[in-house]
This record gives C-alpha cells, structure tokens and sequence, in this order.
C-alpha cells in the first residue's frame, strides 16, 4: 500500500484541509493523523490548536517529529502525516541528513498502511540570502519530487482547491 497521495501547496493553500477531507472519504476506520509539528513559540502552538479543531475527534492524533516509521510499523489504516516540510525542517534542525530523510520515506512506503503526505511548496520564491534557508528549500523540492513520484495521486492546492495533477 504505502504512499497514496501527496497534497502539495503554498501557506494557507488549503491542503491540509483537503487531505483531511480525503483521507475522512477513502478511510473505513479512523484514521491516524501523524503530526510533525514541535511547538517552538506561542504562534506556533496557536497553529496546532487551530488544526486540532479543525480535525477534532474524527482522527487519532499521533505526535512524532522525527522517526515516522517507528510508529506506524504496525498499523494498516488511513494515515495523514502533517507536515513533511516540518518533518524536514526538524530532521535538520537535530542533525540528520537527506539520505535519512529518504530511507524513512522508502521504509513507510513498504509499510501496510495507506499514506497521505502534506507538504508545503516552498520552491516558488526568491532565492534566500541564508544558505541554512537554501539547502531547506533545495531539499524540501527534492523530497516532494520522490514523494509525487512513488504517490498514486498528487494534488496541487490553491486558494483551498485541490487540483489533481497526477
């Protein structure tokens, strides 16, 4: 099973409620929602309350922002894993490499369950001045491209549309 879809967009484009309203469509028992998210600030924290309600009681809320495979070894379900820029931005931030980042992703594609991955196009700005903020944008653009290519669909999402691009 592994990867099902990937729901791709810019900040505020809508894609994690539309990966919601999907996986809440295509799952027969309740489905996990993986959260990568560490809180770092108060801004921050306001942000994973919002999508907390937004998701309420209709997902098993799992947090992990590290080690994605070690804790859906075991399950079979629907599985949302919100967000894997954040997921990469923290695999950066302690250390890790884009080799790890790959070898977590292909052994989540083995798995039973059937996944579904958010994450944020960051691709379409300026060129940062930090090279931190570069190589985060290089690797995120590279990860989204190994994520669309073993998905089944792939949806660009804009101004909370869901375009379906593959």
């Amino acid at each position: 099973m592994g990867c099902r879809a990937l729901f791709i967009g810019g900040i505020k484009s809508g894609k994690s409620k539309n990966a919601e309203n999907y996986v809440l469509k295509k799952a027969k028992n309740l489905p996990i929602y993986l959260a990568t998210t560490e809180s770092m600030d108060d801004e921050m924290q306001s942000h994973i309350e919002a999508h907390k309600l937004q998701r309420s009681e209709r997902f098993l809320t799992v947090e992990e922002p590290l080690n994605l495979p070690s804790v859906l070894e075991d399950f079979k379900g629907m599985v949302l894993i919100e967000c894997i820029s954040i997921w990469i931005k923290n695999l950066l931030d302690h250390g890790f490499t884009e080799d790890d980042m790959v070898k977590q992703l292909e052994m989540l594609s083995k798995l039973d369950a059937q996944i579904v991955f958010v994450q944020n196009d960051v691709g379409c700005s300026v060129i940062s001045e930090e090279k931190q903020t570069r190589d985060f944008v290089e690797i995120n653009g590279r990860i989204s491209q190994h994520l669309a290519s073993a998905c089944k669909e792939v949806y660009n999402n804009i101004a909370g549309i869901a375009i379906k691009i593959k």
